[in-house]
């Protein structure tokens, strides 16, 4: 496993990963907060409105404009482009929390969202239909990911080569960790 310091090790280029409804995009927006570094919600990225995926040509193209900047904060990465992140990541961290738990948020973020009708992903609405209902709603998607992702996870944290992964298992440690990154850069 990678030698892991407590911070982002001057780290400029930072990947947050997980299973989904663990709370990258949350995290990720609150290390871009405590840095400085800019943040890129890549689900504005893979979807235009009404639910339309971008293509996968465009997506590409996006995620590579991002990617070759000095500079970023991600939420995720995707398989169909996770070529064109991982050479260029300094730092990746991991959400891996238990099922249970970042299913238990997944389920209670969808029910809000189609409450109060909040943007997501490039304009979009979540609808209890959308979130529960269809073949590739994102409850399907959390149990058809849910080992691969982990097993991503795994692969990086064992790869001497890999960039160091900061892998949290608990939401507690995760905020440990945000409070500490917070209160290094208030130092700097």
């Amino acid at each position: 496993m990678a030698v892991v310091d407590y911070g982002l090790g001057g780290a400029q280029r930072v990947l947050v990963y997980g299973v989904t409804g663990s709370g990258k995009t949350t995290l990720a927006e609150q290390i871009a907060g405590a840095t400085g570094l800019p943040w890129y919600a890549m689900d504005d990225l893979t979807w235009e409105p009404g639910w339309v995926p971008v293509e996968l040509d465009e997506q590409r193209r996006r995620v590579e404009a991002v990617c070759s900047a000095d500079t970023w904060v991600i939420d995720t990465a995707y398989g169909a482009w996770l070529d064109l992140v991982l050479p260029r990541v300094e730092r990746v961290v991991a959400l891996d929390y238990p099922r249970w738990l970042s299913l238990q948020r997944l389920v209670r973020r969808s029910v809000a969202r189609s409450m109060d009708k909040r943007p997501i992903c490039n304009g979009n609405y979540e609808t209890l239909r959308y979130a529960f209902l269809q073949r590739d709603s994102i409850l399907w998607w959390h149990f058809t990911s849910f080992r691969r992702k982990r097993s991503r996870i795994d692969a990086w944290a064992d790869d001497p080569g890999a960039p160091t992964v900061l892998r949290f298992r608990r939401p507690r440690e995760t905020e440990a960790w945000l409070a500490e990154l917070r209160a290094q850069q208030e130092a700097v």
